[in-house]
């Protein structure tokens, strides 16, 4: 069949997609997207924003629209199952415990799991480690739709890397729903630095990048690993608010006060690491005062780059009953200053690379060169003369800046890996 696997959310999502459009590809499906007028569509949504809500119904309407029958998973179908359901018979709901099961009902026998991934763009394969969370933020639905953390066998992941690196992938990127928890549930117990020791002893892949961390799952072992080659020196630790009144009210198990004693101790381990963060923005009783408090700990840290949202409303969480409801035009004003500052940390962490030769993976082959993403979390513009194939890793000398991006050249005589 023509199957399209259309992904919304997180990089849980991407990975669980990536993995079964692995599988039908090796049994002989064709994979396409909307305006190749598949048979089937597999929809994995998210319902972390309300915008995510909206754009899982219309991309289940597209699909509709389309005349294919249709598979929903994903947070936002878990959530929603009776108002799918209504949908009538061509549209299936599939529960996010069951989404191993997806291929079985697509595909009876079994699978080669050796396909061509030539159609597939992703040059860093998103691998899921964890599923699941058992935290209470009061913003967050996402543990009412995936359930408590799950982690799965050090075993298994450490094979899909190695089959990953067998087809010539350069990078991958470990991803769960709250990653820091991994092994907390094995038996025996393991952890994150645990696993990603085996996967760097285990397997030839050239690099390894960590999704989200918070900021009381980095400890000196991990540090220290962060020294190591292999190991993407990035690290994204979501911060959410600067100020301690609204970390209480969102349930966030950190002070402002530890959050930035946290991030002062790894950049003075690590001076050149990229850090990233998450910041939402009109929370319930945030005043001029806790946005000022989030502004001027954010102003006064090392980040390198900002996601900023505006809070969303979720039904049938703690936050959606509180007072103080915060009016949309000031969430976008607030939204606009902080993104502002981001694009300010950006530019100055690019300017301070400048002169560095950093290893890029290759993602778009241009006319007049290439673009790619550097350990570090840079994105960069190639120019010059080369063979350009997406998925080469290249040891980029980086020249300057150009926008939101820094300019680089491919060493002389570079040494290539490429898919």
């Amino acid at each position: 069949m023509k199957i399209s696997v259309l992904t919304l959310g997180c990089k849980t999502n991407q990975a669980e997609s990536f993995h079964l459009e692995r599988l039908l590809n090796g049994s002989g499906h064709e994979i396409v997207d909307l305006s190749g007028k598949p048979d089937l569509c597999v929809i994995n949504t998210c319902t972390v924003t309300a915008k995510a809500d909206y754009q899982s119904r219309q991309l289940i309407q597209r699909a509709l629209k389309n005349n294919a029958k249709v598979i929903v998973t994903g947070c936002y179908a878990e959530l929603n199952r009776e108002r799918l359901h209504d949908l009538g018979s061509a549209v299936r709901v599939v529960r996010n415990d069951d989404k191993e099961k997806i291929f079985n009902l697509i595909q009876k026998q079994g699978s080669s799991d050796s396909g061509n991934l030539s159609h597939y763009p992703r040059h860093r394969p998103i691998v899921k480690v964890q599923d699941g969370c058992n935290y209470s933020c009061s913003y967050c639905a996402i543990p009412q739709a995936r359930g408590r953390s799950r982690s799965i066998p050090v075993g298994k992941i450490v094979e899909e890397i190695s089959f990953y690196a067998s087809l010539g992938f350069n990078e991958v990127v470990l991803t769960g729903i709250h990653l820091g928890t991994y092994g907390a549930d094995l038996s025996p117990r393991g952890s994150l630095s645990f696993l990603v020791k085996e996967i760097l002893r285990g397997t030839a892949i050239r690099r390894v990048r960590l999704s989200s961390l918070e900021i009381r799952e980095i400890d000196d072992e991990l540090l220290e690993m962060l020294q190591e080659e292999r190991l993407c020196h990035h690290l994204h630790i979501p911060l959410q608010s600067g100020s301690g009144k609204i970390l209480k009210l969102m349930n966030r198990m950190y002070s402002s006060e530890e959050f930035s004693r946290g991030i002062e101790r790894i950049a003075k381990r690590l001076p050149t690491i990229a850090l990233g963060t998450d910041v939402i923005v009109g929370f319930p009783g945030e005043g001029t005062e806790e946005f000022e408090a989030t502004h001027k700990l954010i102003e006064s840290l090392p980040f390198t780059y900002l996601h900023v949202f505006p809070y969303s409303l979720r039904p049938g969480t703690r936050a959606a009953s509180f007072p103080l409801q915060v009016d949309e035009a000031v969430k976008k004003e607030r939204v606009v200053v902080l993104r502002d500052l981001g694009a300010e940390k950006r530019a100055a962490y690019l300017k301070r690379n400048i002169g560095e030769k950093l290893w890029t993976v290759i993602e778009k082959v241009e006319e007049e060169g290439a673009t790619g993403t550097t350990g570090n979390y840079i994105k960069v513009s190639l120019r010059g003369s080369c063979s350009w194939r997406e998925g080469m890793l290249v040891l980029t000398h980086i020249t300057g800046i150009d926008g939101d991006r820094a300019v680089g050249v491919p060493e002389n005589n570079p040494e290539l890996f490429h898919l």
